[in-house]
């Protein structure tokens, strides 16, 4: 069923698949774009999103430095179908969001949404479609790592928070901007933002709208890590490069029982359950394989042994 807000149409006019991804019984919904291998190849490398796979790691940018890389409505499709497809390939570990041209992204276009809002199409149904900044409301099953510089901020700090780690430049500058403008957050700034670093934080950024400077995202742990100017992209490509190396099935089976008990545990019996359960199958698959190892000396300087990360 359609609803019109003022000029604001909201529909189910997306095209969208829903796909289920079983890995050792671990299942969740996410949604899927139907653009073919073949689109994806042929894709404008001027396009308002551009990508390129290094090897296991895919590397996606958001391609409209003249707005700050504000995201409308062709970048917020091109984010969800180049996420959808790195999450569906088995042979990708890892993928980094970034923004070309020295900002992460400032959000929706807002001169997209004053001068089009009647074209502006959104799917009121979480669970049935994208949402305004494309992948917002999805579960990956797979790590997602942001290279913050510059600004990111309203909608593009909603696209930092989808990430599982943000690596930011000491310049960048963070935060709810539309708060100024009257624009709500609607791609889940407010369910993972209060998760990420506490009620009371949160609603420090969410009510006053005001800019985090990267120390301050460092210590409030919105940053992950604070890098120097220009080497976010760089930081971000090599930790994505480590946690690549890692046995997969082990990795995935964790990240997904630590977003279990945040989002959807109904209690810490229920979180403790799930966590063997979901873990107990990795440990046939992987962690005897990794124990002979260790046995073996190659564990020597490996598990206790420095590391960059």
């Amino acid at each position: 069923m359609a609803l019109t807000l003022g000029r604001l149409s909201v529909n189910n006019g997306f095209r969208r698949s829903i796909h289920h991804m079983t890995l050792n019984s671990m299942k969740g919904q996410r949604f899927y774009s139907t653009i073919s291998k073949e689109e994806r190849k042929s894709a404008d490398p001027g396009g308002t999103v551009i990508s390129e796979r290094r090897g296991t790691v895919m590397v996606i940018g958001i391609n409209r430095p003249e707005a700050r890389n504000a995201v409308n409505q062709e970048a917020a499709q091109r984010l969800t179908e180049e996420l959808s497809a790195f999450d569906q390939d088995n042979s990708l570990n890892v993928a980094v969001l970034y923004g070309v041209g020295g900002n992460f992204c400032a959000g929706f276009d807002l001169k997209e949404l004053a001068q089009n809002s009647g074209s502006l199409k959104l799917e009121q149904d979480v669970c049935c479609g994208p949402g305004p900044m494309g992948p917002s409301r999805m579960r990956l099953s797979k790590p997602l790592i942001a290279a913050v510089s510059g600004y990111a901020v309203a909608g593009g700090l909603e696209l930092a928070l989808l990430a599982d780690l943000r690596v930011v430049e000491e310049s960048s500058i963070m935060g709810v901007f539309c708060r100024r403008f009257g624009v709500p957050l609607i791609d889940g700034g407010t369910v993972r933002l209060p998760q990420l670093i506490g009620l009371s934080r949160a609603l420090d950024l969410i009510l006053t709208g005001r800019p985090v400077k990267a120390q301050e995202a460092l210590t409030f742990g919105l940053a992950n890590r604070v890098v120097p100017d220009g080497q976010a992209l760089q930081v971000a490509l090599e930790l994505a490069e480590q946690v690549s190396a890692f046995p997969q099935l082990c990795l995935r089976a964790d990240r997904n029982s630590a977003y279990h008990a945040v989002f959807d545990s109904s209690s810490f019996t229920q979180a403790m359950q799930y966590e063997f359960d979901h873990g107990l199958p990795v440990v046939v698959a992987e962690a005897v394989t990794g124990a002979t190892k260790f046995s073996l000396g190659a564990g020597r300087g490996g598990t206790f042994s420095k590391s960059k990360l």
